[in-house]
């Protein structure tokens, strides 16, 4: 009999956590919203979801420490709690303080969503940052190396949310821009212009709260956008001159 995986959270990213995590394990998703388990989960409620020997947090990072204080109470001693979410030093720190003393907790992020991920995830990436012991955070490491075929990358929650104000902030911010101006021309384009549409393309369907997330629960987050827009100033005022 295969071990059981909670899954709190049946949403677009959870589905595709479901998909690929179905081969492996037993999935058991809650998601209040959900009301097909599109034959990779099998949907309950919260307390059985979260009393699985491993439990994957898919929601979304403003509604994380409700969701912690929600499964506290059923969560098995010993259990393995993984969250993952697009920022990690605010859900690690949540995680570490919520969670009880016996918990296992591994904070990832997989650089990946329906969208890059709709043809197979081989090969895309993954950040696994350490809470509570480096024995787990490594496990999970190797099974997202082994199992699944991702590139893993072992980071700090801090260096995670460095990096990502630069690689995710400023990827949803220009997205975010180029939609407002839509419609933009699709028949004299160029090889560039048709790549960073697709860039576009790719994070046009994420929820307005994985943008939240992105530029607001990062503490990062804001000094980038402060020196982009500063830097986009004075690319302005050297073309009005």
């Amino acid at each position: 009999m295969r071990e059981k995986l909670g899954l709190i959270g049946f949403g677009a990213f959870g589905r595709l956590t479901a998909r690929h995590l179905s081969a492996w394990f037993d999935i058991v998703a809650h998601d209040p919203a959900a009301t097909d388990g599109e034959g990779v989960a099998t949907l309950a409620d919260l307390a059985t979801a979260a009393a699985c020997p491993t439990v994957v947090l898919a929601v979304p990072v403003e509604a994380l420490e409700a969701t912690l204080s929600a499964i506290r109470p059923h969560l098995a001693r010993g259990a393995l709690v993984i969250d993952v979410g697009s920022v990690k030093v605010k859900p690690a720190k949540a995680m570490d303080a919520l969670l009880p003393p016996g918990v296992r907790i591994v904070g990832t992020h997989p650089l990946l969503g329906p969208q890059s991920g709709k043809d197979g995830i081989a090969g895309l990436r993954i950040a696994v940052c350490e809470v509570r012991g480096g024995k787990d955070a490594r496990r999970v490491a190797a099974f997202c190396r082994r199992a699944l075929g991702l590139k893993v990358f072992s980071v700090s929650p801090e260096d995670h949310d460095r990096e990502a104000a630069v690689v995710q902030g400023l990827t949803h911010l220009i997205a975010r821009v180029l939609m407002a101006m839509e419609p933009l021309p699709t028949r004299m384009t160029t090889a560039s212009f048709d790549r960073l549409m697709q860039a576009v393309d790719m994070v046009r369907h994420d929820s307005p709260a994985v943008f939240r997330a992105i530029e607001r629960d990062n503490p990062f987050a804001a000094e980038v956008r402060a020196r982009f827009f500063a830097l986009a100033d004075a690319a302005r005022n050297e073309s009005d001159h």
